[in-house]
C-alpha cells in the first residue's frame, strides 16, 4: 500500500520571503524612476555645489570689470553679472544657501509641528482644541503672507527668513500628525502597551508616532521645495538676504533691470535652477509616496 505524503513537491517552493519594511519600500521606491531621476539631480547639484570652490575658476563673489553683463560662453558658462561675477559660481552658491534654508525651516516646523499635533491628537480635549485653532489661524493667511508679515516684524535677514518659513510649516505637520494619531491610538498594539504599563511618552514616540512617519517624510520633502521657492520670493522683494549674497532670489530681483538691455542671461539661469529643484523635491516627494504606501503595490 503506497504512503500518500502531503509534502510538497521536490522543487516547489512553499515559503514566502519575508521582506523587512527598508527593502519593502527600497523594492518599490527604485520602480519610481521619475524619483530616482530627481534625487540623483538633488544630490549631483548639491555635491557640484559643495565642491565648487575647488573645482570652479571663478569664486562667487570675484569681480571682473573688464567681462561685465557678458553673455554665456566657453569661459563663463551662465555668463557674468553686472559686476563681472560669475552666474555660474553664483547658482551653485546660492544652491547650498536655498538648500540650507529650505531644510533647515522644515525640520524646525516638522519637530514643532510633530509635536502639537501628537499631543493634540493624543489627549484630545482642550489641548486639541488650542492646536487647531492655532493651524486654523495660520491656515488663515496664504504662506507667502505670512512669511512676509513675519519677515516685516522681525527684520530682513537669513535667520528672520528661516524663521518665517518655519512658522508657516508648523500647522500642516501638526493636521497630519494628529489625523494619524486620531486613527493609531485606539488600535490593539497600542492598547497592549498601555495594558502593560507603558507610559503615555513611551506610547506616543515609540508606538504611535512610527505609523504616522510615511505622511510626515512624503510632505517633508515636498514642503522644501515650497519652503525655497517661498524664501527666494522674500529675497526678490527684499526681504531675504542682502542683495550682495549669491542668492537665487536675489539674482532674479538684481537680474530684472537688465531684462530689457537684452541681458537674458541674468534672470535666465536663476529661475531654471528655481524651476529645476522645486520641480525635482515635488517629484520625489510623489514617488516617496507611493513606495511608502502599502495599498500601492505595482507587483
Amino acid at each position: 500500500m503506497a504512503l500518500v505524503s502531503d509534502a510538497p513537491a521536490a522543487g516547489q517552493k512553499t515559503e514566502r520571503i519575508a521582506r523587512s519594511p527598508f527593502s519593502e519600500f527600497r523594492r518599490r521606491f527604485v520602480t519610481r524612476l521619475g524619483a530616482l531621476a530627481a534625487g540623483f539631480f538633488l544630490l549631483v547639484m548639491l555635491l557640484v555645489a559643495l565642491a565648487a570652490p575647488w573645482i570652479l575658476p571663478f569664486g562667487p563673489d570675484e569681480f571682473d570689470y573688464k567681462n561685465t553683463l557678458s553673455a554665456p560662453s566657453a569661459i563663463h558658462w551662465a555668463g557674468t553679472d553686472e559686476f563681472g561675477r560669475d552666474i555660474f559660481a553664483r547658482i551653485l552658491n546660492g544652491a547650498k544657501l536655498s538648500m540650507f534654508i529650505g531644510f533647515v525651516s522644515v525640520t524646525i516646523g516638522a519637530v514643532i509641528g510633530v509635536i502639537a499635533g501628537l499631543l493634540a491628537g493624543y489627549y484630545g480635549g482642550w489641548l486639541d482644541s488650542i492646536v487647531m485653532r492655532v493651524a486654523d489661524v495660520l491656515f488663515a493667511f496664504p504662506g507667502i503672507l505670512l512669511a512676509i508679515g513675519i519677515v516685516a516684524i522681525l527684520g530682513a535677514g537669513l535667520t528672520n527668513v528661516i524663521i518665517a518659513v518655519a512658522v508657516f510649516s508648523v500647522p500642516a505637520f501638526a493636521r497630519i500628525v494628529r489625523s494619524g494619531t486620531l486613527g493609531l491610538k485606539e488600535t490593539t498594539y497600542v492598547e497592549a502597551a498601555r495594558a502593560a504599563g507603558a507610559s503615555n511618552v513611551i506610547i506616543m514616540f515609540r508606538h504611535i508616532l512610527p505609523g504616522g512617519l510615511g505622511a510626515v517624510i512624503v510632505y517633508f520633502t515636498m514642503r522644501i521645495g515650497t519652503s525655497i521657492l517661498t524664501a527666494t520670493s522674500l529675497s526678490f522683494i527684499g526681504l531675504g538676504v542682502e542683495p550682495s549674497i549669491a542668492e537665487w532670489g536675489a539674482m532674479l530681483s538684481t537680474g530684472r533691470e537688465y531684462m530689457l538691455a537684452g541681458k537674458w542671461h541674468l534672470t535666465f539661469f536663476p529661475g531654471l535652477a528655481i524651476f529645476l529643484t522645486v520641480l525635482c523635491f515635488n517629484i520625489l516627494g510623489d514617488g516617496l509616496r507611493d513606495a511608502l504606501d502599502p495599498k500601492l503595490d505595482d507587483n
